[in-house]
């Protein structure tokens, strides 16, 4: 490994071949020039320069960072504050206290942003359980003592109801028709929010969360109106019925705070790397108040969430995630000093002849795992090809039949997380809901909890991805608790029909012997494992749900089954699907590749690349205007090659507007990318400018501008017999928005993240196709019928109104169709196939510099 020197001479017409070298680190992108000199003649520091275009520089919406462009600004600014500090003690002998105070605080911003951080979602958590308890029992009934309470509350201390509560009527049609028209209103109302002010507060969130903390760019997803309307729609969507949980948007609403806070420090404002360190810690903290789990939010961050994970990443998750849950715990929302409802705590050990029905729950939570994320995502291809334009009234009509299908069933008609918790429970005295742990009633509870099983599995594959805020951890939880409940019921009667067969010999006499509870505890983790595809961190967040040291070994049993059977219908859970159909260029570090090609194979080969020397500012500003890519290399001339470094637009852009402004320059002047010998000693250089219009002309030709402390001189970059899968550790470690590839000092090409997902995905389509001709007629089909199904409806609805109420070409039609599209409904599944929206095109091409701040 050698590095290329900073500068090449300009009286040089050819300079000999570099060695060759397989990759050379670039250290900073502007700091590394000499300005000594030149910038003695501007009267500006480069670490000055280096703020100002910071000032105007933003990242382009679906594009990616530059972690290692990040990481040398950062150094650069460290810098020039330690070169401060020392010129302040050369001036005064030592530092005064306000400089001390600033450099503590400086020091100290990433702690004072987690602690801020971490408080402001405890307290939004708190606010959101109490807000959803209310809103999911006003649909049954109300509290006569205080309308705001909720059935807990207005019966406090009395587990099987009070008569301070009561049901809307006696009749229990009356409360079905209120039961949907609440359900109903209150999808409407979320629907209706997200539309109109928030598109990007739809679904759960943690795909793309993933793929920004991986730097990955989606403007606005992280905003102050996305955190605002998440958090006012969540409750309403919850209390809705829809099969869709809280959780997931949780960790949204979590990484928005920490985004929105994180503005307002100097050291997060610039610096997108540093912000994600801090999105990090956010997505933890989202975990933690969800499930009362700190340290399994933190496992999940470094699980699920993160890329990139050091140990103070994990410190400050730790430390936000501790923060979030105490003021969580001091707002006590439940008023029980639990943090989720469904926490249970077991004293009862299980038997080692358990473990054959402990495996036989784990092979449920693969499988239901696979079948979700398979059906899910037709029924997200479906949704996004038919029924983008429809998205408030598909979330009303989903409310309403889920209202309709789950009122009957006495597990479905309550709230999810309540009905964990009733599950959840071990069967003791004064402790039961409907009869649910009497022996007369186990057949009727076992037939009751099959039918929530498979009701809740299918309005869990076609809820989940719409226009709502939308998560699937509970909904899936749910699942395999009301699976896990009935397995052990069946158990339980099985021990109770044969006593004293050998297979229940460890069972004690007289002593309850199997806890059908843990059965559903179990199952809860299994569905859970199965649906994300993660496994230290569901056994961590369960311990901390139970406090039960006991359950440990089975919970782990449960999730390796589960973990091995998920493996083996494909790898990533619905959290990585969701990237793969969004198309959002990501490169998972858990996944390893073997494709047995250089580099040269996937790299762009017809690269535009700037002269060191001989252009003309005309010919310059002309180039960026034809071509809007987000940098160029800088080689010595356009017949040798040899690489001398790499500018990015942002900064080109700058250096002209600078020169122009700063000097009377000519469109004929030329541009120096390395530093001319005749005037080294301007920067941004010019000759004496003429005085008269006359003089222009003739010196015209004479005048230059000297670009060179602009340019990066030692970009990263490698060997055209490279394999690809050290160039994509590259992208997964380093985190560059381009790679260069060089062959004997002469720049070959270049190769970005988008360049290896395409060869990824074209390697993937070939070993297994994934179009599928028949899906899409059944799709047309099915839209078709529910087409005619609606013109039906509407024509019934006219003949009985007599012509006084229509349902289509009124406001109603209109209000409900969505005009204001989710920016994520253009992306459609990556795919081998040319024409993919973003990976349409390297890396490299600009949509545009966003001059406003981030989110």
């Amino acid at each position: 490994m050698t590095s290329r020197p900073p500068h090449v001479s300009a009286q040089t017409p050819r300079r000999p071949p570099l060695p060759e070298r397989a990759i050379s680190r670039r250290l900073s992108a502007l700091s590394t020039t000499t300005a000594a000199t030149t910038g003695a003649q501007a009267g500006t520091t480069q670490h000055d320069l280096t703020e100002e275009i910071e000032e105007i520089k933003r990242y382009e919406d679906f594009t990616t960072i530059d972690w290692v462009q990040d990481a040398a600004q950062e150094q650069v600014r460290r810098r020039a504050r330690r070169k401060q500090n020392a010129g302040d003690f050369e001036l005064r002998g030592s530092l005064g206290w306000r400089r001390r105070l600033e450099d503590t605080y400086d020091a100290g911003q990433a702690w004072i942003v987690v602690t801020l951080v971490g408080a402001a979602i405890g307290l939004n958590a708190g606010f959101l359980n109490i807000i959803t308890e209310w809103l999911s029992d006003i649909k049954l009934g109300y509290c006569t003592t205080a309308f705001y309470l909720n059935e807990n509350f207005c019966c406090w201390g009395d587990e099987k109801g009070c008569p301070e509560w009561h049901r809307w009527s006696s009749f229990w049609l009356f409360n079905y028709v209120l039961y949907l028209l609440f359900s109903t209103v209150f999808a409407l109302a979320s629907a209706s929010l997200v539309k109109s002010f928030a598109p990007y507060a739809a679904g759960s969130g943690i795909s793309e969360i993933k793929c920004i903390i991986a730097g990955f760019v989606m403007k606005g997803f992280l905003g102050f109106w996305t955190l605002l309307i998440k958090s006012i729609s969540l409750p309403l969507a919850i209390a809705s019925g829809l099969s869709v949980g809280k959780e997931g948007p949780s960790v949204h609403y979590a990484v928005c705070t920490g985004n929105v806070i994180s503005r307002f420090f100097s050291k997060y404002e610039r610096n997108a790397a540093k912000t994600r360190e801090i999105l990090s810690a956010c997505a933890a903290a989202g975990v933690a108040v969800a499930f009362g789990s700190p340290i399994g939010g933190v496992l999940f961050s470094l699980e699920e969430m993160s890329s990139y994970f050091p140990l103070k990443t994990m410190w400050r998750s730790y430390f936000c995630a501790l923060v979030a849950t105490a003021v969580l715990a001091a707002m006590n929302p439940f008023w029980t000093g639990q943090l989720v409802m469904f926490e249970v705590r077991y004293d009862r050990s299980w038997h080692f002849f358990e473990i054959i029905f402990f495996i036989f729950i784990g092979i449920f939570g693969g499988l239901y795992g696979a079948f979700v994320m398979k059906w899910n995502l037709r029924a997200q291809a479906f949704r996004k090809k038919y029924l983008t334009k429809y998205a408030i009234l598909e979330a009303t009509l989903l409310a309403a039949g889920t209202a309709i299908l789950c009122f009957p069933n006495m597990f479905l008609r309550i709230d999810m997380t309540e009905s964990m918790e009733i599950l959840f429970l071990e069967c003791e005295a004064g402790r039961d809901y409907d009869g649910l742990c009497e022996a007369k009633n186990r057949w009727r509870m076992a037939l009751s909890l099959a039918f929530a099983t498979i009701m809740r599995t299918f309005l869990v594959i076609i809820s989940y991805g719409c226009k709502v805020p939308a998560g699937i951890f509970v909904p899936s939880m749910a699942v395999g608790a009301s699976f896990g409940r009935m397995v052990g019921i069946l158990v339980q009667a099985l021990h109770e029909a044969f006593p004293h067969a050998k297979f229940f010999a460890a069972c004690q006499p007289d002593v309850d012997c199997i806890t059908p509870g843990t059965y559903a505890f179990l199952g809860a983790a299994a569905a859970l494992s199965g649906i994300m595809h993660i496994t230290v961190s569901v056994v961590v967040i369960m311990f901390e749900l139970t406090g039960a040291l006991t359950y440990i070994l089975p919970t782990m049993i449960v999730v390796g089954v589960t973990k091995a059977v998920s493996e083996r219908f494909g790898k990533g859970g619905i959290a990585d699907r969701m990237i793969w159909f969004n198309g959002f260029p990501f490169l998972d570090n858990k996944e390893e590749h073997t494709f047995g090609v250089p580099v040269s194979q996937v790299m762009t080969s017809e690269v535009t690349s700037l002269p060191s020397s001989g252009l003309t500012l005309r010919a310059v500003e002309q180039l960026m205007a034809q071509n809007k890519y987000q940098g160029f290399p800088v080689v010595e001339d356009q017949t040798s090659k040899i690489l001398i470094g790499y500018i990015g637009r942002t900064e080109l852009r700058y250096a002209i507007d600078r020169t122009k402004k700063e000097n009377f320059l000519s469109s004929n002047a030329k541009c120096f990318f390395t530093q001319p010998p005749a005037i080294a000693a301007q920067t941004p250089s010019v000759t004496a400018p003429p005085v008269t219009f006359d003089a222009i002309e003739d010196a015209s030709g004479q005048q230059s501008a000297d670009f060179s402390r602009f340019i990066d001189p030692v970009p990263l970059a490698v060997h055209p017999r490279l394999p690809l899968e050290t160039v994509m550790e590259l992208f997964k470690k380093m985190g560059p928005r381009v790679i260069l590839v060089e062959y004997r000092g002469r720049l070959a090409g270049l190769v970005t993240v988008k360049d290896c997902l395409k060869y990824q995905f074209k390697v993937e389509a070939q070993e297994t196709s994934t179009h599928d001709p028949a899906l899409e007629i059944r799709q047309e089909k099915l839209w078709g019928l529910m087409n005619h199904a609606a013109d039906w409806l509407a024509d019934k609805v006219v003949s009985i109104s007599g012509g006084r109420i229509k349902l289509s070409g009124g406001r109603a039609s209109n209000f409900l169709e969505s005009r204001a599209e989710d920016p994520r409904d253009q992306f459609t599944p990556i795919l081998a196939s040319p024409g993919h929206d973003i990976l349409d095109g390297t890396e490299d091409v600009d949509q545009g510099v966003e001059l406003q701040s981030r989110g």
